[in-house]
């Protein structure tokens, strides 16, 4: 008797879970159904209370997990999402309503997002097997590799994704940057213009096509490629800065400054590098056209944010007695005619010599001139000497004193001298040394400009 009872209950047992497992494979395909349909429509709270409710009865449904992810990238918690996706991957039961393609696509995408390269990237290389016809996966994986520094294997990837898919303008552009970073002017070039081929509004891809132009020497192409990167806002500051550095390169300074002050009025992050490069070659652009007051504000705000940026710590020490001595700053800044006026009084008063011709040269004048009244300077014969006036910001080389030397032979004369508002490199003051030449600093410039008596004062 006893052991028909125990027979019962195990029937009965085994026919209510078969009762529940058919319930159960029939209403929860409905319930999921369900959910999909609500999510198509948006209908975004319900889905977190259905998907949830699923869950609680079995922690192990995939397909809810999956909706309940899917629910919360649409409410804006991608972090949750990620959670979720997470239980899926370890539940690992895929199928028509968890495809595992769309999943793993999805779970990388998030990996990338939260900066976990190397889970994304085992991601995008499974990806590769399970869809080997997908050329996406590829290029995604290619980027990836790039980002943890293996360049090697990227470039492999990527140029696997452009095979299969040579419309594919993220892998050109990917590759670009890629053989851009490892110098290879040309191949990247070819790869930038393939990428704007199939997608003409790649800003990034004009930027660095332009940048390889301008390492080409090929400034108009440079200037054409800038131009339409600067249409991005966020290429713009760097391609008028780029822009300005090609018409520096041109000599075209009065080209460069008009965009390197539209550069610097976008700059929004003093400390960024285009913002600094911007300012670095505005001042230098100034200081060439000698508008020193600029230039000066141009370094001190680069001082300000980095005090070690290139040599601009050495320009405001270069600079310093020009905001402390008018008469430097006159020398200096001062237009054609005002200037040979100055050197002019320098030659007559503290030199004590009479002026015979006057002659410009680049960055400054050649004064022709004999002894005068008082033996004040190069030795006491009446004998003619050419002294060279030069206003430039950089110590003069060998180059500068032979050229000097060139033109006292042309003229026949035997001494000269050079004053300059710099000073000079080693070499320079070594050729000179046992040479009939002078060669006199900023600071004897500086003590020289002290003496000079001008017939007419100076407008400002």
């Amino acid at each position: 008797m006893s052991f028909i009872v125990v027979l019962i209950i195990i029937l009965g047992a085994g026919i209510g879970f078969l009762s529940w497992f058919i319930i159960r494979l029939v209403t929860t395909p409905r319930q999921t159904k369900a959910i999909s349909d609500q999510l198509k429509q948006g209908k975004i709270p319900a889905v977190l209370r259905a998907a949830k409710a699923l869950i609680a009865k079995d922690p192990r449904n995939g397909v809810a997990h999956w909706f309940l992810a899917q629910a919360y990238l649409a409410d804006g918690k991608p972090e949750l999402a990620l959670m979720e996706l997470k239980a899926v991957n370890q539940i690992g039961q895929f199928g028509p309503e968890l495809r595992e393609v769309e999943f793993r696509g999805k779970i990388a995408e998030l990996y990338e997002r939260f900066g976990q390269t190397e889970e994304a990237l085992k991601e995008h290389i499974l990806l590769t097997k399970l869809d080997p016809g997908a050329a996406s996966h590829y290029m995604d994986a290619g980027r990836l590799f790039e980002s943890r520094g293996r360049t090697d294997v990227a470039v492999n990837y990527l140029r696997k994704a452009i095979e299969m898919d040579e419309r594919l303008h993220e892998a050109h552009h990917a590759l670009g940057l890629i053989l851009y970073r490892t110098k290879h002017p040309m191949e990247a070039k070819a790869e930038f213009e393939a990428a704007l081929k199939f997608n003409p509004d790649d800003y990034e891809a004009f930027y660095y096509l332009g940048k390889v132009f301008k390492e080409m020497s090929d400034y108009t192409a440079a200037l054409l490629a800038f131009d339409k990167a600067a249409r991005s806002a966020e290429f713009k500051l760097r391609s008028l800065v780029e822009r300005g550095g090609c018409y520096m390169s041109q000599g075209s300074l009065d080209k460069a400054v008009p965009e390197l002050e539209r550069a610097v009025k976008l700059i929004k992050d003093e400390g960024a590098p285009e913002a600094l490069y911007g300012r670095y070659f505005l001042a230098m652009c100034y200081e060439k056209s000698r508008s020193l007051d600029k230039a000066i504000e141009q370094w001190e705000r680069i001082y300000a944010k980095k005090a070690g940026f290139r040599d601009v710590a050495e320009k405001l020490t270069q600079y310093q007695e020009y905001r402390t001595d008018d008469r430097m700053k006159d020398f200096l800044t001062c237009g054609r005619e005002e200037f040979l006026e100055i050197c002019k009084a320098v030659v007559v008063g503290p030199l004590g010599l009479s002026v015979r011709d006057v002659v410009e040269v680049v960055n400054g004048v050649d004064v022709i001139a004999v002894e005068g009244d008082s033996d004040k300077w190069l030795g006491a014969k009446k004998l003619p000497r050419l002294v060279r006036f030069l206003r430039v910001s950089d110590n003069l080389d060998d180059q500068a004193v032979r050229s000097l030397i060139d033109q006292m032979k042309k003229l026949g004369i035997v001494r000269g001298g050079i004053i300059t508002s710099a000073g000079f490199t080693r070499p320079a003051l070594e050729f000179a040394e046992n040479r009939s030449v002078e060669l006199h600093t900023k600071e004897k410039l500086q003590e020289l400009l002290k003496g000079v008596q001008l017939s007419a004062p100076r407008r400002r």
